[in-house]
């Protein structure tokens, strides 16, 4: 009686299906693309959850990392090295000491910003801006719009990075006289002036005549609104003249205090030597809260990346529901393959296939399933990318490596996951019970 010897690589393929074992992973990897290429709507309408999941996973991480790097852009545009000071506690912030809403009770004065700048006793500052704003109505001719008026120090535009695109800022001696002058934001030029060149004009603050001497270079929009819609104008100005800005005391009160430290590494100092003087100015006892609050640049960008960080991670979650629902549409149609690939398995295990092979296959058509998926979600979330930062060209939203490693990751984990139940019931089928199914 002749033996037949099996050779290494053994193959027997039919027309309709296959017959096989010993199989490498190359081999098995093919027969996962023959098994779904046979059922193409099936495969895509399975694919369907893992591409959007990839896609929706790819952009909003894209874009939210954009948006991080779009806050931090902003708060340093605002100037370099900078600390704020407001006028009552952190629970006590509100609006310009001479509104209602303000802590008019706990001001900041005039003589606070001058004592901040003696050298000895806050040598980390480099520069000290006094600011007093408020809300008025400002004209010309049959124009007119409500717009922030900030009466500011001369150094204002060093500190806060406001430059003149044309003509000049105000001077010293505007300062000391209460002159009434006022330098222009590009959104209340383009308002007020749009056939007249502004430069000389003199237009009306809350009926007040105001010369303009200068127009601020554009800054857009940002954080903080539309930073062009905005008249500066002297702080004693604003202070005597325009608004009620005399405290109970007789004293010269300010919105904020605008503190430029030396460096990035003095800002903690700074800090520290500001609340040191405050705290001696106000008399407040050692235990005592602060009627004051200051606020380091620093502090604020880890405050709104801690926001923004947060909602990145919160859509990215959103984004992975849809990667598990993909999953389980996987697990759905893998289930289904099964059942209509009962007699094949049989056949299979007949010829000599083992438990693994039938494992390993079947582990393997879902994972391709997921992977392809995959692709084609990396691709569509490329193109969303593209599109969020076509349509919103000031937010920096690139296409972000570590987001796409992580979806293409993610979504063959979900393959290999929701795939391992069916590839082990097909698996542990038996082969006479699979021969006999119809």
């Amino acid at each position: 009686m002749s033996t037949y010897k099996e050779k290494p690589g053994f193959r027997h393929r039919r027309e309709t299906g296959f017959l096989a074992f010993g199989m490498d992973s190359s081999e098995l990897f093919r027969l996962a693309l023959r098994a779904i290429a046979a059922n193409k709507l099936r495969a895509a309408l399975t694919m369907l959850g893992i591409i959007i999941g990839v896609a929706a996973v790819i952009t909003l991480l894209s874009v939210g990392q954009g948006v991080e790097q779009y806050v931090t852009e902003q708060f340093q545009g605002i100037g370099s090295s900078l600390l704020f000071v407001f006028p009552g506690g952190p629970e006590e912030q509100g609006g310009p000491p001479g509104d209602d809403s303000g802590p008019r009770d706990k001001p900041l004065t005039n003589q606070d910003g001058e004592a901040l700048t003696d050298s000895f006793r806050v040598p980390s500052a480099e520069a000290i801006a006094l600011e007093y704003f408020g809300f008025g109505t400002v004209g010309y001719g049959r124009e007119s719009m409500n717009v922030q008026v900030s009466g500011v120090s001369v150094n204002y535009q060093q500190v806060r990075q406001f430059f003149v695109a044309e003509g000049e800022f105000f001077s010293e001696a505007d300062e000391r006289g209460a002159a009434r002058v006022a330098v222009l934001g590009q959104t209340v030029v383009t308002t007020l002036f749009p056939e007249a060149y502004p430069l000389g004009q003199t237009i009306k603050i809350n009926n007040l005549p105001f010369k303009v001497i200068g127009l601020l270079e554009s800054k857009g929009g940002g954080l903080f609104g539309d930073q062009d819609s905005v008249v500066l104008i002297p702080l004693s100005t604003a202070q005597q003249r325009l608004f009620n800005a005399r405290g109970l005391d007789g004293k010269y009160q300010v919105s904020i205090i605008h503190a430029q430290a030396h460096s990035d590494e003095a800002m903690e100092s700074l800090a520290a030597e500001i609340t040191e003087v405050l705290r001696e100015r106000h008399n407040i006892r050692f235990r005592d809260e602060d009627d004051f609050t200051v606020v380091t640049q620093s502090d604020l960008i880890s405050a709104f990346g801690e926001v923004t960080g947060v909602l990145t991670i919160f859509l990215g979650a959103i984004a992975g529901i849809s990667l598990l629902v993909g999953g389980i549409g996987i697990m759905n149609i893998m289930l289904v393959s099964v059942t209509e690939r009962t007699k094949e398995i049989g056949l299979r295990k007949a010829v000599g296939a083992k438990r693994r092979d039938i494992l390993t296959q079947f582990l393997i058509e879902a994972i391709t399933l997921s992977l392809l998926g995959g692709l084609i979600g990396i691709a569509l979330g490329a193109a969303g990318t593209l599109a969020v930062a076509y349509f919103q060209p000031d937010v920096p939203v690139t296409l972000s490596w570590a987001s796409v490693l992580l979806a293409t990751t993610f979504s063959a984990a979900i393959g290999l996951f929701f795939g391992m139940y069916p590839a082990i019931r097909a698996s542990a089928l038996s082969p006479i019970v699979a021969l006999r199914y119809e």
